[in-house]
């Protein structure tokens, strides 16, 4: 019989004085992780003090019935973003037991409190459910109206590769962000998915293309919409010499980004674009492609992100 594991990982983002240098301020961290999850080495962006925090999966994949929560609170001033250090592989569930033939779900869940004037990036690498996975990821943000939080989400439906498809695999995504003050709460971005079935073969749907991602950035209150309008249009424009369908649009605080197709790559070439605009527009650091992401190719080759 297969154990399932039960995997946390509870991260404290604070500024902190660099030891040194004491007058430059950086981003550092606590954390306390559980099997199967564990911190490799944190680094800091030696130009604004932005904490790299790359996060394990030790069990080498996720089988039905296995669950991970992840809580991140990112203190007042600190900036951050938290990637995998590699992509996550789901196994198949369904038909693998006579006893329980609808197989099990496993299931991922995201708390994430971002305070004041803070700058959270949540960028793992691609999610790989082989045929007649289960998964379901849950995240929840809770923002104030002066920070930034950027999340991406990559998953490839099936080990294309090997000629596999997801079958009758469930594919589930919940992500909720909203700010709260004393009076009540507001939603500034709520997105439901589930990619099964007849939705993974229909034009209204997938079309039977193996690679879905999203990409969304909520700002801070009182950013200039003629100016987010324009980076809207720049980030449109990044879609050059990349395979796919990529879409983009402005919400009501920040952007919205979506691409189907069947190319990994070019998903994260895109979205890697569109990040850096956003750092850009922000006057912060364009970000250098992380150290432990694989790369066979500048992801800015065609494109202009420069300030």
């Amino acid at each position: 019989m297969t154990t399932s594991w039960h995997g946390t990982c509870d991260l404290r983002l604070f500024k902190k004085s660099s030891s040194h240098n004491t007058g430059n301020l950086q981003t550092t961290h606590q954390a306390k992780c559980t099997a199967p999850l564990k911190l490799m080495r944190v680094f800091n962006d030696k130009n604004d003090g932005r904490c790299e925090i790359p996060l394990l999966h030790s069990a080498g994949g996720i089988v039905g019935g296995d669950q991970l929560t992840i809580n991140v609170t990112a203190e007042e001033n600190s900036s951050a973003i938290c990637t995998s250090v590699a992509a996550q592989k789901v196994y198949g569930s369904r038909g693998r037991s006579k006893l329980n033939p609808q197989g099990n779900w496993a299931n991922q869940k995201c708390f994430f409190q971002i305070e004041k004037n803070a700058d959270f990036e949540w960028m793992p690498q691609e999610l790989i459910i082989y045929q007649g996975g289960l998964f379901e990821q849950n995240m929840t943000v809770k923002i104030d109206h002066s920070s930034s939080f950027l999340c991406v989400d990559l998953v490839r439906l099936g080990r294309t590769a090997a000629g596999e498809k997801l079958g009758n695999g469930i594919w589930r995504s919940s992500l909720e962000v909203f700010s709260e003050n004393t009076e009540r709460k507001k939603y500034e971005f709520i997105d439901r998915l589930e990619l099964s079935g007849e939705a993974l073969n229909s034009i209204h749907g997938l079309e039977e293309q193996p690679v879905f991602g999203s990409l969304t950035w909520i700002t801070p209150k009182g950013i200039n919409q003629e100016a987010l309008s324009d980076l809207l249009v720049k980030c449109r424009h990044q879609r050059a010499g990349l395979k796919g369908f990529m879409t983009c649009s402005l919400l009501e605080n920040g952007i919205s980004a979506r691409y189907t197709g069947s190319s990994t790559q070019s998903a994260r070439f895109w979205f890697y674009r569109i990040w850096s605009l956003t750092r850009v527009f922000r006057k912060s650091n364009v970000p250098e492609y992380m150290r432990i992401w694989p790369m066979q190719e500048d992801p800015l080759t065609d494109a202009e992100c420069s300030s």
